[in-house]
C-alpha cells in the first residue's frame, strides 16, 4: 500500500482545539503516512496560544513550511501530496481560495489541490454565515472541495469538550480516507 502525503494548514479562526486533536489522531496513523506538511499562519499561532495555553508541539514526522516558501513541494502539482486539510479555516482564507489568490503557500497548496482535482477539506469555524461566506463555500463545492464546519454532534453523548471537539475531527479524518473508531449513527439503537 502505498503510504499517503497530506499538508495540514491551521488558520486564525477560533478552534485551535480542533487542530490540536487532528495533530494528535495522525500520530495514530504514521503506518499509512509517508509524509505530512505543515503550515500555521501567524494569527493562528496567536490563536492557538490564546486558547490553548499551550506551545504548538509538532510529530516528528511533520515538515514546517513558511508561508512564503513557494519553493517547497507542495507548491507544485508535480507533488504527490493527496490530500490537504485547512483546520479551522478562517472565512478570510476560505475567501480567497474560492476567488483563486496564490499569494502565500497555503493559498498556493490549496489551489494545487483544486487543479489537480485532489482532496481539499475545508473546516471553517464561523457563525452566522453571511451570504458572502455561503457563496464562496458553495463555489469551492462546485469544484469539488468538502466543506466540513466545526459543528460537533452529540449523538455519541461526549462528556469533555475534547470528545465534543472529536466528533469534527473524526468526521475531517473519514472525509480524509483514514479509518476511525468514531460513533457510528444506527449501530446503537437504544432510541427505538
Amino acid at each position: 500500500m502505498k503510504k499517503r502525503k497530506i499538508i495540514i494548514a491551521v488558520t486564525g479562526a477560533s478552534g485551535a482545539i480542533y487542530a490540536k486533536l487532528l495533530i494528535s489522531q495522525l500520530k495514530n496513523h504514521t503506518d499509512e503516512i509517508e509524509e505530512v506538511a505543515f503550515l500555521i499562519s501567524e494569527n493562528a499561532k496567536k490563536v492557538w496560544l490564546y486558547e490553548l495555553k499551550e506551545e504548538l508541539n509538532l510529530p516528528k514526522h511533520f515538515i514546517q513550511y513558511k508561508k512564503s516558501d513557494f519553493g517547497s513541494p507542495i507548491a507544485s502539482g508535480s507533488s504527490d501530496f493527496d490530500t490537504m486539510i485547512v483546520c479551522p479555516c478562517s472565512m478570510g482564507t476560505l475567501a480567497r481560495i474560492a476567488t483563486g489568490i496564490s499569494d502565500d503557500l497555503l493559498l498556493r497548496a490549496a489551489d494545487v489541490m483544486i487543479k489537480e482535482k485532489r482532496r481539499l477539506i475545508l473546516v471553517p469555524r464561523e457563525t452566522p454565515m453571511s451570504l458572502i461566506h455561503l457563496r464562496n463555500m458553495t463555489s469551492l463545492a462546485e469544484v469539488g472541495v468538502s466543506i466540513i464546519p466545526a459543528i460537533p454532534s452529540f449523538y455519541s453523548n461526549p462528556e469533555t469538550i475534547n470528545e465534543l471537539a472529536m466528533t469534527v475531527v473524526d468526521r475531517v479524518l473519514a472525509h480524509s480516507g483514514f479509518e476511525t473508531d468514531s460513533f457510528s449513527w444506527g449501530a446503537n439503537r437504544d432510541f427505538d
